[in-house]
């Protein structure tokens, strides 16, 4: 299978808190990609190094064998066409209708005519399952439909990779389920490789392709699901047999 995405040797610190620790996985054409883990593992610290919202202290991050790390501001803009982001909370623009928040590339770089960004608008809202919600406010909307709403912004452009933070973060089980659904369906149809950062043990072992569990900036397990649920790591086992949300025991690593 072709490389989609290679991460080398990432780390990154805030201060003196190491976040990222020499972290290092690649990510295949077509693949969904699970970064897994608690809360401040690392996972949305690596994706936002991915999109290059974030500089890695050392390290390398090639997509298409183009190392972002290295471009420069306007050349990492250019590039971002190909990424599509969703944001953990959505972070659509509450002032701004469903339509301009989905044509929100468009309006702001291109000339393009309303209409064009209308029409576009809805072509992606329907392709993740909603109609008739271009002239409402992101505040008229439930949850589900805000992080739809989100997800047709992030394949406005039709991007050949999305990178999901926690898309599934303070849904209900059925509305998580079908986020999972789309994001199967955006891989089978367009053919869209994504790499879904969560902790969410149904969307992880659901639908991922292959899993890497992560957990203070260390990745201790990269496998398939089945691979996961037999690593016999400590800390992994910790992690995916826990019955309820909550801190990993430090000593198994201390």
């Amino acid at each position: 299978m072709k490389k989609k995405i290679v991460v080398k040797n990432l780390s990154k610190s805030f201060g003196k808190k190491k976040v990222l620790k020499n972290i290092s996985f690649e990510v295949y054409e077509g693949e969904i990609f699970i970064l897994m883990g608690g809360s401040g593992s690392g996972k949305s610290t690596t994706i936002k190094h991915i999109i290059g919202l974030l500089k890695p202290d050392s390290g390398s991050i090639e997509i298409d064998g183009v190392d972002i790390t290295k471009l420069s501001k306007n050349e990492l803009i250019e590039f971002r066409k190909k990424l599509g982001y969703l944001f953990q909370e959505g972070a659509l623009f509450d002032s701004l209708k469903v339509w301009e928040n989905v044509g929100f590339y468009y309006l702001e770089n291109t000339k393009m005519k309303e209409k064009e960004i209308r029409d576009l608008a809805r072509e992606k809202l329907k392709l993740v399952g909603l109609k008739d919600v271009e002239d409402l406010y992101p505040s008229q909307l439930s949850g589900g439909m805000r992080k739809r709403v989100a997800l047709a912004r992030a394949i406005s452009t039709s991007p050949e990779i999305i990178l999901y933070d926690e898309p599934t973060s303070g849904l209900d089980p059925i509305t998580s389920a079908m986020i999972d659904n789309l994001i199967e369906n955006l891989r089978n149809n367009l053919g869209i490789t994504s790499i879904v950062v969560t902790h969410d043990l149904a969307t992880a072992f659901g639908i991922g392709d292959r899993i890497a569990f992560i957990h203070k900036g260390i990745i201790y397990a990269i496998g398939t699901p089945e691979e996961i649920k037999k690593n016999p790591d400590p800390l992994v086992q910790q992690f995916i047999n826990r019955k309820a949300e909550g801190p990993i025991t430090e000593e198994i690593y201390a």
